[in-house]
């Protein structure tokens, strides 16, 4: 198991964050909701990448999808321990694999167990949005059906065609793919299996393709590119759509 070179490599953003610290069934969260009413039933749950729920990108992503109307949540799902900001600075000599000894798959997944089980307790349908590391937890989520709509931008550790195959069997939660020009994670051939395996997909498959962009773009995108900030406003565009129309 490995990350590719563009995990750690992006932009940060600039804003000021709207949400609070909250803890749900134990795990702290990063918790933001809309400035108007909205469905209390209903939440978004944000699976970050690597920076986690520390990271000012994705506190302004949930800031966004808030403002569209959804109560979100980040779960800090690496117990405080999340790959530095500093890690995107030139010349960071960052060791990605040796944080992911303590962040394994297995071991990440824990705290999202806890965090969509409190949820479900409490009768929340749960739309889950995940990000490169996210993206294979919403994944495993939708397998068992603990979730109700899917979105995955560039996501990691995918296993195509296997995942793909079991996700079409066994999921009844609609996917959104966000997907791009250059994604060593999840490339070309992978998302062409995933049209062709997805097609028929009854609950409702949709696959966003953003040109001259790479993995890592939805949250860490250089919005001095134009194709990058088209590829990023128009992936988050595409997940709220998703999330209005499924969730």
């Amino acid at each position: 198991m490995s990350f590719c070179k563009d995990c750690i490599k992006g932009v940060t953003h600039e804003g000021t964050p709207k949400g609070k610290w909250e803890t749900i069934g134990g795990i702290s969260c990063y918790v933001t909701t809309p400035s108007v009413d909205y469905p209390k039933d209903k939440v978004v749950l944000y699976i970050s990448d690597l920076f986690g729920a520390q990271f000012i990108n994705a506190q302004l992503l949930a800031d966004d999808f808030a403002q569209n109307g959804f109560k979100t949540i980040i779960p800090d799902y690496f117990d405080g321990d999340p790959v530095p900001a500093d890690a995107l600075n030139p010349g960071s000599d960052f060791d990605l694999m040796g944080w992911l000894k303590n962040h394994g798959v297995e071991k990440s997944r824990g705290p999202l167990e806890v965090v969509v089980s409190e949820l479900k307790s409490q009768g929340i349908t749960i739309g889950a949005t995940g990000y490169c590391y996210g993206g294979r937890f919403v994944f495993d989520f939708a397998f068992k059906n603990d979730i109700s709509v899917a979105v995955c931008s560039h996501p990691s550790f995918l296993k195509a065609p296997d995942d793909l195959e079991k996700y079409k069997d066994t999921s009844k939660a609609p996917l959104l793919l966000n997907t791009c020009t250059i994604d060593e994670q999840f490339p070309h051939s992978a998302q062409e299996m995933a049209d062709k395996i997805l097609a028929s997909f009854e609950p409702g498959y949709r696959k966003e393709y953003w040109e001259g962009c790479q993995h890592g773009f939805a949250v860490r995108g250089d919005m001095s590119d134009p194709k990058v900030k088209a590829g990023k406003e128009g992936a988050f565009k595409a997940a709220v759509e998703w999330f209005q129309t499924n969730l």
